[in-house]
């Protein structure tokens, strides 16, 4: 039975990611219908970015700047757009036909924020507990890689797209108080200068990968395919 991503054509911004770390894995889970095991959902986060988008969408009904911005001093307000609310939606997103191969790249964003020159930033919500601070040298190179194809997509709308993306991030406090029903957070922006240059190439040969009917090897050191093939023996 064919995967419903080889019926309609189309890969999300999650298959690219999963044919980076492995292309076996992106195979099978694709052509084969065997998908790698799942995690628990992450609900504390999803809360987060329900009330996050919640808080920016009130600034963009008034066109006001976020605290946050202003702190950071960043001139940016939320960016209002009519098709904002199904580019958030998973499994609609912001969407591209690559004419070369019929398919169809797509990926939900978190927000998208605007210049006063009309230029917009792709920004994307993280929630975490981290003992540590979470700063720009350690974001995930996963991270990254998200924020770029979103800027490609939104570049394919006709946009024109910073290449400077902002992380919002909430890092979960929990020392020096006692919980009381309350979990606190500590807020930061933080920038990443992106290069999407990379996107459109890599989506093709995921395409080509996928249509071509011939499962390739694992990647060196997937954790997923050496338990497979231990367990098989």
């Amino acid at each position: 039975m064919k995967s419903r991503s080889l019926v309609q054509k189309q890969l999300s911004r999650s298959k690219i990611e999963l044919f980076l770390e492995c292309p076996r894995c992106f195979y099978d889970d694709l052509v084969r219908g065997i998908g790698r095991p799942g995690s628990p959902p992450y609900t504390l986060n999803n809360a987060v970015d329900t009330l996050l988008k919640r808080e920016f969408d009130e600034l963009r009904k008034s066109g006001a700047p976020h605290r946050l911005f202003r702190e950071a001093g960043l001139d940016f307000i939320p960016f209002a757009h009519p098709d904002l609310d199904k580019w958030r939606t998973n499994f609609t997103g912001v969407r591209w036909t690559d004419p070369g191969t019929g398919w169809t790249l797509f990926g939900a964003i978190d927000d998208v924020w605007v210049t006063p020159t009309g230029s917009v930033v792709v920004a994307d919500y993280k929630a975490t507990a981290r003992q540590t601070e979470v700063t720009a040298a350690n974001i995930y190179d996963s991270y990254k890689r998200q924020v770029e194809v979103y800027q490609f997509l939104l570049e394919m709308q006709g946009l024109n797209v910073e290449p400077r993306a902002w992380f919002y991030y909430c890092n979960g406090v929990s020392a020096g108080r006692n919980f009381e029903g309350v979990l606190s957070f500590r807020e930061t922006l933080l920038p990443y200068d992106g290069n999407r240059d990379w996107v459109p190439g890599t989506f093709r040969e995921a395409v080509t990968l996928a249509t071509a009917g011939l499962r390739p090897p694992a990647a060196d050191g997937c954790k997923w395919c050496c338990y497979v093939e231990e367990r098989g023996a």
